[in-house]
């Protein structure tokens, strides 16, 4: 496959690369992407969007830095069938194989929801591929009572979205959640696939973590964003930045006047992109 995805810092190119499980992964670019470089960016949308909904964040940082949006495993153009596939270290594992494709020695890993729990697992799992860490709006992480509601709740959909459509799906769902993850998500519905769509929600059988404490050693720069729902409390990240040596809190956070992807490019661009510029020339590296 075609290493040199990029001509001009202005362009906006899709491409393809296989995952180490053989599966088909699909992305966008947006800046030029050179090899041996410190400055990519790779940025991943929550659960129910695709890369779509951060074009615009990512263009708001491609002046100075290279943007990647991939399209996670059974979001957008990323159509994935199996179950069985649907799980956070295959999920780090895909992250790994784009720095391997990208032939980058490390990059700056941010992601939205499901997005930053995946950014946090492969911050456990190869610390010393990444440079940084940027987190919006981090998941909650369930205790055993609350994850057995979360199945259920997550049963339910994939079952609707089978029947009904996506739309339908989400419908009960997004009332509770932050207006701009309803825009988001109907943003991408006419780009999703419904079976795929439903096969993502096998995910809830897996967990990430148990406690966020298990995040203790992750020594990389990271900033995080808080959110604002109960799927994305903002004292689970007030509680992050405590446990973690290198870790910031953005005085920026997601509101309720964030509705669309232009307020949230608009509002989270300028504290993402001094956070990048700050960041030491070399990497920290994970902690013994």
């Amino acid at each position: 496959m075609e290493k040199r995805l990029m001509r001009s810092t202005n362009e906006i190119r899709k491409f393809c690369f296989q995952s180490s499980d053989g599966h088909i992964l699909y992305a966008t670019s947006v800046g030029a992407i050179e090899k041996d470089t410190d400055s990519i960016v790779v940025l991943m949308h929550g659960g129910g969007p695709d890369h779509q909904s951060l074009i615009p964040l990512a263009k708001a940082l491609s002046s100075k830095h290279s943007v990647v949006l991939p399209d996670l495993r059974g979001y957008g153009k990323t159509v994935c069938y199996d179950r069985n596939s649907y799980t956070w270290n295959r999920y780090a594992e895909d992250v790994r194989d784009l720095i391997d494709y990208l032939q980058v020695p490390s990059i700056i890993l941010g992601g939205a929801g499901i997005g930053a729990t995946i950014a946090l697992k492969s911050a456990i799992t190869f610390p010393e591929r990444l440079r940084a860490l940027i987190l919006i709006s981090i998941e909650e992480i369930e205790d055993d009572k609350a994850k057995a509601k979360e199945i259920e709740l997550l049963e339910a959909f994939a079952a609707r979205v089978l029947s009904y459509g996506i739309e339908a799906a989400w419908e009960p769902i997004l009332k509770n959640l932050s207006p701009v993850i309803g825009d988001m998500v109907k943003d991408a519905i006419p780009r999703s696939e419904p079976a795929s769509i439903s096969a993502a929600a096998a995910i809830v059988y897996d967990r990430a973590f148990y406690d966020y404490k298990e995040l203790k050693d992750i020594a990389i720069p990271t900033f995080i964003i808080p959110g604002n729902d109960n799927r994305h409390p903002a004292v689970l990240a007030k509680n992050l930045v405590k446990l973690l040596v290198n870790a910031q809190l953005s005085t920026t956070s997601l509101s309720n006047d964030i509705r669309t992807i232009d307020d949230f490019s608009k509002s989270l661009a300028p504290c993402i992109k001094q956070f990048i510029n700050d960041l030491p020339s070399e990497k920290i590296l994970h902690k013994d």
